[in-house]
């Protein structure tokens, strides 16, 4: 293949296999139980770190190539072909939709519209911007998190993939999902041509 072919991939929002889903759930609501708020804030930074170690490690030149790596779990289809600046500004997209949706709950309200996987996907053309644009979002989230006294809300948001969560469900799904990516990026990274 080459580099400006495109592969064939799920529609965006496709989701992830039955199978995968259904063990998906029950680790999620697994990590929820047993975690803590504090456990999945530190979780989050730890993986923020590593996330931006990862990216410096890959030559400038190389942050926008896209590579087609293999489905990782908890991974669309549709995601499989990013570079790691497009992982980026996904993150960036997320996070900053993240710390919308706790900040809405918290103050006991409900927020407009439903959240979707298809439309968080990011620009094909994102660029070196995305790496500043990345941090700002985890600052904005981390924020968010810390100036709520408690997150376990009376109110709920569907998640598509893991249904209504309250602000601390949305809050531990901030962390592990900054993780899928984390692996991502580390795969990007293997599969860049050596020069």
């Amino acid at each position: 293949m080459t580099e400006s072919s495109e592969p064939r991939l799920a529609a965006p929002g496709a989701g992830l296999p039955a199978p995968e889903l259904f063990i998906a759930r029950r680790l999620f609501a697994w990590k929820r139980r047993f975690g803590s708020s504090e456990g999945f804030t530190r979780r989050f930074a730890a993986t923020r770190t590593d996330i931006l170690d990862l990216v410096a490690a890959i030559p400038e030149a190389d942050r926008g190539r896209r590579v087609l790596i293999p489905r990782l779990r908890g991974l669309e289809d549709s995601s499989r072909h990013w570079s790691a600046w497009m992982t980026l500004d996904h993150l960036r997209i997320t996070n900053e939709a993240f710390a919308g949706v706790i900040a809405t709950l918290a103050a006991g309200k409900l927020p407009p519209g439903k959240a979707d996987t298809a439309t968080v996907k990011p620009s094909p053309a994102a660029g070196s911007e995305s790496e500043a644009a990345f941090e700002t979002s985890c600052d904005q989230l981390v924020a968010v998190v810390a100036g709520i006294d408690d997150l376990k809300t009376a109110l709920r948001f569907p998640h598509p993939w893991f249904g209504p969560l309250d602000a601390a469900g949305w809050h531990a799904l901030s962390a592990m999902h900054l993780g899928i990516h984390r692996a991502q990026i580390a795969e990007i990274a293997r599969r860049l041509p050596r020069s």
